[in-house]
């Protein structure tokens, strides 16, 4: 007697591999929103690691020592004509004499992974580094790169239109924009 598949067998097999296909091939699809989220979060924590590492206190090489406490890392985000009308965000220490609350070249991170960028998207203002410039960290603009058409942060991150994520020298998250602190740790930024 002959062993072998009888019809039926054979398309229950081809059916199978077919749903097993077709399961595999959807999960390769990219999720840009999954993408930016894990960039995000893993840009936040770089920021807290800088702010830890940073470790300010009374830091008499700033221009201004009297107001160390407003030079605190943060991620300030952005939307407008420099960024191409799309968000994008930076990672600055705002350590420059005038605290303006806006990156300046100088204040902007230095990209770890490529070392001739800055840790920018672009961002909006005069003296600052705009999307497209060589420095800037294309991915970073994350309009662009994973579309995404809104930011929006919990109000105590608003200061104003801009929106912003700060972090003091043990990494904790303050609340407003340190350009703003009247004091290194005001009763209402905690």
């Amino acid at each position: 007697m002959k062993k072998a598949f009888t019809m039926l067998e054979l398309v229950f097999v081809i059916v199978i591999v077919g749903i097993l296909s077709f399961m595999a091939a959807s999960s390769f699809q990219r999720n840009t929103l999954r993408e930016a989220a894990d960039q995000l979060v893993s840009h936040i924590r770089y920021t807290q690691h800088l702010a830890m590492m940073d470790d300010r206190f009374m830091d008499s090489e700033l221009v201004n020592p009297v107001n160390w406490f407003k030079t605190r890392w943060q991620i300030f985000f952005s939307n407008g004509d420099d960024t191409n009308n799309q968000w994008s965000y930076t990672i600055f220490s705002d350590k420059l004499g005038n605290h303006t609350g806006n990156p300046d070249p100088i204040e902007v991170a230095i990209n770890p992974l490529a070392p001739e960028k800055r840790l920018t998207g672009g961002a909006n203002g005069t003296n600052i580094i705009h999307t497209g410039d060589a420095e800037a960290t294309s991915e970073m603009n994350i309009g662009i790169e994973y579309g995404v058409i809104n930011v929006g942060l919990n109000t105590n991150c608003r200061i104003g239109a801009s929106q912003k994520i700060s972090f003091d020298y043990l990494g904790r998250p303050l609340r407003g924009a340190p350009n703003g602190y009247t004091s290194p740790y005001p009763a209402a930024n905690r």
